[in-house]
């Protein structure tokens, strides 16, 4: 638990802080330690920020590059680590950034590591971050870390936003074309239907099955739309949330040409971008496999992953060996690694490929869009045609009949 004391010193000065205790008791202990007298102490609630968001708040890829960014520069300008976390906890305002550093300060004051509070966090820290972070402290260089932690996370923000710009457009138009077909058979073609159902003409099959949709959406309109929306969100949930959605949306990708090669192109990116980061913070080669695997977001890639770590290097195969050794990486990839071992330089030519995988990630989202778009259209005006042909055919019968 988190508890707020206020205190003061023999000079009389008043100090107050945040600090994990188990009851009010340990902070009295902790504040005897520091030669504090104890004026208030306060359960506080509102600073957890573990397992339930902030507020309605959470920590974004944008927190953690200003976190890991000024942090950088402020360790590069000679301030030690405990006077950098001071200086943030009073710069930011953003609540929930503000009680992670007031943790990691607490943290800090009891001499425990740097990485200790983000490990505790694993919901907004990935196991690379923790362990990037843990490599720095431990080797020295974690003014260096810091600044590579800001840069790979300000790539991987521009990479998300670029892939959420280009879907927003197909995605807008399904939403509102979705929801002017569902007025147009709840509302107008019902209207349509019972005119021509009044007069004794028997329209043809299709367009009695289109007036039946439309005449049973209209009777069940306080059912059906709650209905539809409960399945969407459910539906969005499921394959979001869930373990068994996401893998059935994993096999879906694998299988439709265009999406499959998207998905190809982004698990390369990340698995070059995670294991250059993490070799370059100096992590034993086997460890950085296994952390990478977890990461690449493709099971192919993951499995080839710890092959080469338990079955190739383990095992005393070189880097290059290992990975020829399996299909799933490109052949560019794999020759690019064998070389670069000989020559002493791989997390550079990893730098290299991520830069590269990043613009055919975006090239091959660019072409997503172009094969989505046409076919969204042709979908929806497949659908707008039958209905119009459901009412224009029985019209053309009633003028007959007239």
């Amino acid at each position: 638990m988190k508890f707020h004391y206020i205190a003061s010193q023999l000079n009389g000065k008043i100090l107050e802080g945040d600090v994990d205790a188990q009851d009010s008791s340990e902070v009295l202990q902790f504040l005897a330690g520091k030669g504090l007298r104890p004026v208030s102490i306060k359960l506080n609630r509102s600073a957890d920020i573990g397992g339930i968001k902030f507020f309605g708040q959470s920590i974004s890829i944008s927190d953690k590059v200003f976190l890991t960014r000024y942090l950088s520069l402020m360790l590069k300008a000679g301030t030690d680590l405990f006077k950098a976390i001071d200086i943030l906890v009073n710069d930011f305002d953003k609540p929930v950034l503000k009680a992670l550093l007031i943790e990691i300060k607490t943290n800090l004051e009891k001499g425990n590591p740097f990485y200790i509070t983000f490990e505790k966090y694993p919901k907004y820290f990935s196991q690379i971050f923790i362990n990037l972070i843990k490599a720095g402290e431990a080797s020295g260089n974690l003014t260096e870390v810091l600044d590579n932690l800001s840069v790979s996370l300000d790539k991987e923000q521009a990479l998300k936003n670029k892939v959420q710009a280009a879907l927003i457009y197909p995605i807008i138009l399904l939403v509102m074309s979705f929801l002017m077909l569902l007025l147009l058979v709840t509302f107008a073609l019902p209207k349509i239907a019972n005119v021509f159902l009044s007069t004794g003409i028997k329209p043809p099959i299709f367009s009695r099955i289109v007036f039946s949709v439309g005449l049973f959406l209209n009777a069940n309109v306080l059912i059906v739309f709650p209905l539809i929306a409960f399945l969407v969100i459910g539906g969005w949930y499921f394959l979001t949330k869930s373990y068994s959605g996401r893998k059935l949306v994993a096999l879906l990708g694998t299988h439709l040409p265009v999406v499959k090669n998207v998905l190809a192109q982004l698990a390369l990116q990340r698995f070059t971008s995670t294991f250059s980061s993490l070799m370059r913070a100096g992590l034993p080669i086997t460890h950085s496999l296994e952390i990478t695997a977890d990461a690449v977001g493709s099971d192919v890639l993951a499995k080839s992953l710890r092959n080469i770590s338990r079955e190739g290097i383990s095992k005393g195969l070189t880097i290059g060996d290992a990975f020829r050794r399996e299909p799933a990486f490109p052949l560019v990839v794999t020759n690019l690694i064998a070389v670069s071992e000989k020559a002493g330089h791989i997390e550079d030519i990893l730098k290299t490929l991520s830069i590269f995988y990043e613009s055919e990630v975006d090239t091959a989202v660019k072409t997503l869009v172009a094969f989505i778009e046409p076919a969204l259209l042709l979908f929806i005006g497949v659908l707008i045609g039958t209905i119009a042909l459901s009412v224009i055919v029985p019209i053309y019968q009633l003028v007959g009949g007239i």
